[in-house]
Order: structure tokens, then C-alpha cells, then sequence
């Protein structure tokens, strides 16, 4: 593959990054908007409502880690740099692509929270199912659950331990990926 189009394949991923922050972003500042210091709005009767809170939810998933506001910070920084370089190192072609497209949801998940925790020191929650009294969550939160359950399942079931060696993957001597390119879409 072409360092041109890894290049060109790197920019969608954060153009797409982007946008799911955006829209992350954009739904916290509407409930911020629209919701804070009011009543709770019933979207579905009885199952589903948008409901304010901040600084409920200053540590991890389920007020894990409560107050550690640099340590979360610290490590949402290297996990997005791990998942930089982790597109960086998978190969740009059509068997990688839904791999790709999972690492920027959760990295955009990761970054929307953290821009919460560096601006306000907790995150914005808005979204809870009442049906379940499930914890209240944010759009970022259903980035980071989706791709986390979609991931495990594609390196659990999907891609084979030696797809997922990149340095295999991208080492066009073994031809190793092209082959495979051919066996599925020929």
C-alpha cells in the first residue's frame, strides 16, 4: 500500500473522529441547554428520559475511581495515543476498514469524555433508561460501549491472531494481506 493513501486513510479516520466528538459535544451542550436545573423530559413513558447531571460522575464507568480527575486524564491521553498509532499501523484496505471504523468510536468516546474532565472536571450526563435504572450516560459512553463490545467480538471471532499482527499485515514481502485481499473479494 501507498504512504499516500495510508495518509489519505489516516485523515478520514479523524475527519470521522472528529465528528462523532462534534456530535457528542453538540448533545451535551443542547442538554446543558435545555435540561439543566429542570425536570427530568420522558422521551419513551416509563423507559426512556433526558435527565442533567454533572459532576455525578466524577471518576470512571459506575463512579469507578471517584475524584481522580488527573489520573483519568492521564490515562485518556495514552489510550488516545495508543489508538492513534494503532490506526497508523493497521493496514488502510477493505478487510481492516470495520476494525478501523470501531478504534475512532471509542477513541471519540474517550476524547469526549476527556475534553468534559479537563473543561469541568466530571462529565455531562443526560440519558437515562428508566425501565432498566440503568446509570445515567452520555452519547460518548454509548461510543465507548458499542465499539468495546463490537471490538471483542471482531478479535474474538472475526480476524485471526496472525491478521492481527500488523507488522505481518503490513509487510508487503509475505504478501501476506494482498492474498487475502484476493481469496475475499475475488
Amino acid at each position: 500500500m501507498k504512504k499516500s493513501e495510508r495518509i489519505l486513510f489516516l485523515i478520514i479516520d479523524i475527519v470521522f473522529g472528529a465528528a462523532l466528538v462534534f456530535l457528542d459535544q453538540y448533545t451535551k451542550k443542547l442538554a446543558t441547554l435545555n435540561l439543566m436545573g429542570k425536570e427530568p423530559w420522558p422521551v419513551i413513558d416509563g423507559v426512556l428520559v433526558l435527565q442533567y447531571l454533572e459532576g455525578g460522575n466524577r471518576g470512571g464507568a459506575f463512579g469507578i475511581l471517584n475524584g481522580q480527575r488527573n489520573f483519568f486524564i492521564i490515562i485518556g491521553v495514552v489510550f488516545l495515543l495508543f489508538m492513534l498509532i494503532a490506526l497508523i499501523r493497521i493496514p488502510a484496505t477493505r478487510k481492516y476498514r470495520i476494525l478501523r471504523f470501531f478504534i475512532c468510536m471509542i477513541s471519540a468516546g474517550a476524547l469526549g469524555n476527556l475534553i468534559d474532565r479537563v473543561k469541568t472536571g466530571s462529565v455531562v450526563d443526560f440519558i437515562y433508561v428508566v425501565y432498566i435504572n440503568f446509570p445515567i450516560f452520555n452519547v460518548a459512553d454509548i461510543y465507548v460501549t458499542v465499539s468495546s463490545f463490537a471490538l471483542a467480538i471482531l478479535i474474538l471471532f472475526v480476524y485471526k491472531e496472525d491478521e492481527l499482527n500488523m507488522k505481518k499485515a503490513n509487510d508487503p514481502k509475505l504478501n501476506y494481506h494482498s492474498s487475502m485481499i484476493k481469496e475475499k473479494d475475488g
